[in-house]
């Protein structure tokens, strides 16, 4: 009884899940870059800051721009639900602003 108990603690809690994030989109015009990563419900995402900042410099780079600066915390939007109308995948999105005078 006690073993089912923990296991069900398990399912319910998630597991820690590293994520990587990948650009998604951005403006050159606007000197942004927009970064992603998904995760379901039963996924806690852990976000290596370092890997996404070294990511939106490439790009901005590629722009002529210096360096990259999160803009904001970022935007969750459901990408799934289930047939109970709970969400199942998450999208996550932030936006980097490319700083230093493009070249």
């Amino acid at each position: 009884m006690k073993l089912r108990l923990f296991v069900l603690g398990i399912l319910l809690t998630g597991c820690a899940t590293p994520v990587t994030m990948q650009a998604t989109g951005g403006s050159r015009s606007d000197g942004t870059v927009s970064l992603s990563y998904q995760y379901s419900i039963f996924e806690k995402p852990v976000v290596d800051s370092n890997q996404a900042q070294s990511t939106a410099k490439e790009k901005c780079a590629l722009w002529g721009y210096s360096n990259a600066e999160p803009f904001g915390a970022g935007e969750s939007q459901c990408e799934q639900f289930n047939s109970y109308g709970n969400c199942i995948l998450t999208q996550v999105t932030v936006t980097y602003q490319c700083v230093g005078a493009p070249s």
